[in-house]
Order: C-alpha cells, then structure tokens, then sequence
C-alpha cells in the first residue's frame, strides 16, 4: 500500500499527564479518514500534533516519507493544510480575502492575479463564490466552515487536516460541509485526516475509520469494522444498536453502561 501521511510511535502529554500513547497509524493518498472517540480520547491533540500547533514529545509524523516534525513552518504549510472548529473563527475581512490567506506558504504577504485566480476556482468548487466580498464573521456557521475550507484548499497541500469541521451546525448544514469535503478530496485527489463525534456521520462519509480511547488507537478500518456494538460499549460505555445501511453502519444509542456494568 501507498502511504501518504503516518505516525509513528506520536506520544504527547500535558503537563506529564499522558494525552496520546504510542499512536501509530498510516493513511493511503486520496482518502478520506476520521477520528473518532469520546471526550478526552486525543482526537484533537493528534491533530494538531500533525500540524506542528503543539509540539510531540516523541515519536515521528511522515508525509511521502519527509519528517514534519522536523519540517519549518512554512514548510508545513505547503504539505499540510488545517480547517479548525466552526467555533474558531474570526477573520475582520471579506471571504475574498479570508480565503486568499491561505496562498501566503506560495505568496508571502504580496498576491498575484495567478493567485487570485486560485481564490475564485476554489469558491467555484464550493459554490459560495456570490459570497466573496461578504463580512466573514457576518456569516452563517456553515458559510463559514465553507469559507475555511477554501482557505485551506487554495493552499494547493496534499493533506488537509479537519478538526470538528461540524460541530454547532445544524444536520443540514452538517451535511452539507460533509458532502464539501467528501467531494474535494475525491475531485483533488487530497488526503484528508478528520477529527468527528458524530459517529454516523463518519460512517456515512469516509473511507477509513480510526478509534480512540486514552489517547491511544483502539480500532482502525473501514466503517464496518470499526463501528460495532463491541467497540461502541467498550469505548464509549454506550449500549448501541448498529445497523448496516448500504454496507455503512448506523447507530443508535440505547443507554449508558454505568461504572459497575463495565
């Protein structure tokens, strides 16, 4: 198998209280692979380890086989791009030029007319280009998260790293911005690393799936390998009934699985 983006042996602690263990994975190009896992899991943290936003205490992250960890910063923006929560945003600009940020790894602070080009095909992509001289934070949520993935986008990375990209949306625009990622990475050829909930949500959308619990990897596959009952009760203290719909798992919660259960 062709591998894109991996970790290896990725510890990270906060305040010498663990957050992430040993995490080892690897991710093929051209796929779409979500993190899943309760509170506290280390989704997020893993996320923004990859990202150098925080720094690992140990272990190795590899894109085609080049060291991030060792990378500069500039150097991480132009082989991987970053779409933070929805409730991350303030930007004093218009769309236009929120969006245009994310050319500064190819750029510097001075744009071209290539490079303007490249704003108005991505707000094409997304269909939100009627939007580009609008206020950013005069937006709705989802306009928002779209406005973020097409900042990320016109980076031109290879991977593109999400971290709850629908938490605070409603289920409309949740899928919505599901479908919008979904479609760029198979249009763009991306690799895209995401951090969700919601775990119907995952299973619906992605290729491969990754669990979590303590900050370590507990389940790794495609949806229906990874969302089961077993794993649900085990990893998140849920009784769940799972069913398959068109080979993509769904849950529904039942109840919790109190401490003297477990």
């Amino acid at each position: 198998m062709m591998i894109k983006l991996q970790a290896k042996d990725l510890t990270f602690s906060y305040n010498s209280h663990p957050i992430l263990d040993h995490v080892n994975f690897q991710i093929a190009p051209g796929k779409l692979v979500t993190i899943v896992g309760p509170n506290g899991s280390g989704k997020s943290t893993l996320i923004k380890c990859i990202d150098r936003i925080t720094t690992p205490k140990g272990g190795s992250i590899l894109i085609d086989r080049k060291d991030v960890t060792k990378m500069t910063r500039m150097d991480v923006a132009r082989y991987l791009s970053y779409v933070p929560q929805n409730s991350v945003r303030v930007f004093p600009t218009n769309v236009f030029d929120t969006v245009l940020m994310g050319r500064r790894p190819h750029i510097g602070w001075m744009g071209s007319d290539r490079d303007e080009e490249k704003v108005w095909e991505v707000l094409r992509l997304l269909n939100i280009e009627a939007l580009a001289m609008s206020n950013f934070n005069e937006l709705s949520g989802g306009q928002q998260q779209k406005a973020l993935i097409a900042r990320a986008l016109v980076q031109e990375a290879e991977v593109m790293l999400l971290d709850e990209p629908t938490s605070n949306l409603d289920i409309w625009h949740q899928l919505d911005v599901m479908n919008v990622i979904r479609d760029v990475v198979k249009k763009k050829g991306l690799t895209a690393l995401m951090a969700l909930h919601d775990l119907n949500l995952a299973s619906t959308f992605s290729d491969r799936i990754i669990m979590m619990k303590k900050g370590r990897i507990v389940a790794a596959g495609d949806p229906a390998s990874v969302i089961t009952a077993e794993n649900i009760a085990s990893v998140y203290r849920v009784e769940a009934a799972v069913k398959s719909n068109s080979d993509r798992p769904m849950v529904m919660p039942l109840k919790q699985i109190r401490e003297a259960q477990a």
